[in-house]
């Protein structure tokens, strides 16, 4: 979800069972995601952080970090951020027993014009 949006919902998720998963890279957005991660942090709850800059604030509010290469284009460092969510999710698939080449309830269905 946007970052603009922690308020609206997803926050009422929060505790020690639930983590949150951040793409935190430098841009004008940055201020917003640390503001989260500490109200995150500030309720007891597991922050992990995908991110291009590290520093002591993003160590002190994360309980663990993922680093990518900084780059300097704004348009293509979310894309690096790509990579470790995809790994993420495989592995926390693995991990529940889920099969990843055969997800449950996926319809194959093909439209012919």
């Amino acid at each position: 979800y946007p970052a603009a949006e922690m308020k609206h919902g997803p926050i009422a998720l929060i505790d020690e069972h639930m983590p949150a998963v951040f793409v935190l890279v430098k841009d004008r957005f940055s201020m917003k995601v640390l503001s989260n991660m500490q109200e995150i942090k500030s309720r007891g709850g597991y922050v992990i952080t995908i991110t291009d800059c590290i520093d002591e604030s993003i160590r002190n509010l994360s309980d663990e970090v993922i680093c990518v290469p900084e780059i300097d284009n704004e348009y293509l460092k979310p894309v690096l951020t790509v990579i470790p969510l995809q790994m993420l999710a495989c592995f926390t698939a693995y991990k529940r027993g889920c099969d990843v080449d055969k997800p449950r309830n996926l319809a194959k269905s093909v439209t012919v014009e």
